[in-house]
């Protein structure tokens, strides 16, 4: 316990950059009224509209909210979502200095419709995305080089979040390799485009999605998550299970089961996985093991699920969930 604790308070000490897909997280809440004369869909009495820093945003968040010096290369267009998505990395403490703004692509944008009764919990009841273009433009993708360039020399750590919105492409791979710091992976639907890094935290679906096939049992999960581990490169792979918890393998031993901790049902598990790189790269960056790094991230994920939006958590957060596990045991 006092291992894992030491770990987390060396989180300030760090500086972590990251590269990826930024997405403006939009929230529209509304209380239910009445069924609409027009169609038979209910009509909703808006609330509150929040517009939230999502995809490496939100990882860049949740590094931050745990103590890191964080800072973001992406981009982002000249409009309204993005304006806002800066704003509140910025006024976080993210370093934004890496983000371009550019005229030439809209920021990408997921709108979520939460609704309910008077006095019910509001309930995601649809999503509607916004897709920024490819980054097709040769001057805007020199540009993002350069800005990663500079963070090389000064970064303990790195994460690519990768969204498959175009931020991460094969130039951008070969700048990061040049890099001695830790390098991890998370990305939605690439990951076997990502070789040779430190390590990944796919989900089980994603690992499912890769191999082609459904996991059904606890042999089968180990053995594909090992031939993947081995067939990227990676010294390590967290595959991330819900409510089961995780796994990890480490090199070459032997797979560790991770029980989930918290609440057996999440309130939200938006950004679930953003919180658990964060986490994760935050622990390798400040010394820690694999296998320390992966129960931290565990720990932070059992904490980030039980709010709602997509949402992060502090260090101080991390130590008191450490603290309330052992004393349950």
């Amino acid at each position: 316990m006092q291992r894992l604790i030491n770990i987390v308070r060396r989180f300030s000490d760090q500086r972590i950059a990251i590269v990826g897909d930024a997405i403006a997280d939009k929230f529209v809440f509304g209380s239910i009224s009445r069924v609409s004369r027009e169609a038979p869909v209910f009509i909703l009495r808006h609330e509150q509209t929040e517009t939230l820093p999502g995809g490496a945003a939100n990882c860049a968040m949740n590094l931050v909210a745990l103590g890191a010096h964080v800072s973001l290369i992406s981009v982002t267009g000249a409009d309204e979502p993005g304006a806002e998505l800066r704003t509140k990395l910025d006024s976080a403490g993210v370093n934004v200095e890496g983000v371009i703004v550019s005229e030439k692509i809209q920021t990408t944008t997921k709108v979520r419709i939460l609704a309910g009764h008077s006095h019910a919990n509001r309930q995601q009841v649809i999503r509607i995305d916004y897709d920024a273009a490819p980054l097709n433009d040769p001057e805007l993708r020199e540009h993002l080089t350069s800005n990663l360039e500079k963070t090389l020399s000064s970064a303990s750590a790195f994460v690519i979040s990768d969204y498959n919105y175009g931020v991460v492409d094969a130039q951008t791979i070969d700048v990061i390799r040049k890099t001695k710091a830790p390098i991890l992976v998370d990305s939605r639907f690439r990951l076997s485009d990502f070789k040779g890094f430190t390590a990944a935290t796919p989900n089980e679906e994603e690992l499912e999605n890769l191999i082609g096939a459904q996991i059904s049992s606890t042999e089968q999960l180990e053995s594909a998550a090992k031939d993947l581990k081995q067939r990227l490169g990676y010294r390590a792979l967290l595959v991330t299970r819900g409510g089961q918890g995780m796994m990890l393998l480490e090199d070459d031993s032997a797979p560790v089961h991770i029980h989930a901790v918290g609440a057996n049902q999440p309130v939200d598990v938006t950004g679930a996985g953003d919180t658990v790189i964060a986490t994760f790269t935050l622990a390798l960056a400040s010394g820690a093991s694999f296998n320390d790094a992966a129960h931290l991230a565990n720990y932070a994920g059992g904490l980030v699920v039980m709010k709602r939006g997509t949402a992060t958590i502090t260090a101080s957060e991390l130590e008191q969930s450490i603290l309330n596990s052992q004393a349950d045991r």
